[in-house]
């Protein structure tokens, strides 16, 4: 079965990268895959040293991203670029977690710019040997676009919806073996 894995690149308790990614996650499980969330803010993850094999929680969160079909990386827009969490993990990942992944892109922003921010996070991506996939979301101004925990903005959830769908079905082109029979009813 596909696995598809969101890395919450935020911290914040309350953090609107994190509810995006859920609402990603949801419309990937609605394509009949299998989903799980990785919250940078509440993992073991010292920051990374390449003269250390293992840190904290590191071997178990990169084997999960390893083990998924499809990855979706979400981070707030920090000094127009990603947050020093998601850049912490990241540097934890090899070509060996990304290889052959689909992988999807969210940032969102406080002001109004997150284009340096998806454009950094495709490049590392690509790095790594990450397929990334034309859909990515970035959202302006992304506490107006949230009512407690309720996105209210419509066209910011159509696009989170299709990022979700987006990713499942590029992981089911790149790894036509992992597609069960539920999964391929759901993509005929």
């Amino acid at each position: 079965m596909i696995s598809v894995v969101a890395v919450c690149g935020s911290r914040r308790r309350m953090s609107y990268t994190r509810k995006s990614l859920e609402l990603v996650l949801e419309a990937a499980r609605q394509e009949g895959v299998e989903t799980e969330l990785i919250d940078l803010g509440a993992v073991d993850l010292p920051l990374y040293h390449p003269d250390v094999d293992e840190q904290g929680d590191s071997a178990r969160l990169t084997r999960i991203v390893r083990d998924a079909e499809a990855v979706v990386v979400g981070s707030p827009v920090y000094h127009g670029s990603y947050s020093s969490a998601f850049r912490n993990f990241h540097d934890y990942c090899s070509k060996d977690e990304y290889r052959d992944t689909a992988v999807g892109l969210v940032a969102t922003a406080g002001g109004g710019s997150y284009g340096a921010t998806l454009e950094h996070m495709r490049s590392t991506i690509r790095g790594v040997y990450g397929h990334t996939v034309p859909e990515q979301v970035g959202i302006r101004r992304a506490s107006e676009k949230y009512d407690g925990d309720t996105l209210t903005d419509v066209d910011v959830a159509r696009r989170l919806e299709e990022l979700g769908v987006a990713v499942v079905a590029e992981a089911r082109r790149l790894h036509p073996e992992a597609v069960s029979d539920r999964d391929y009813r759901k993509s005929s």
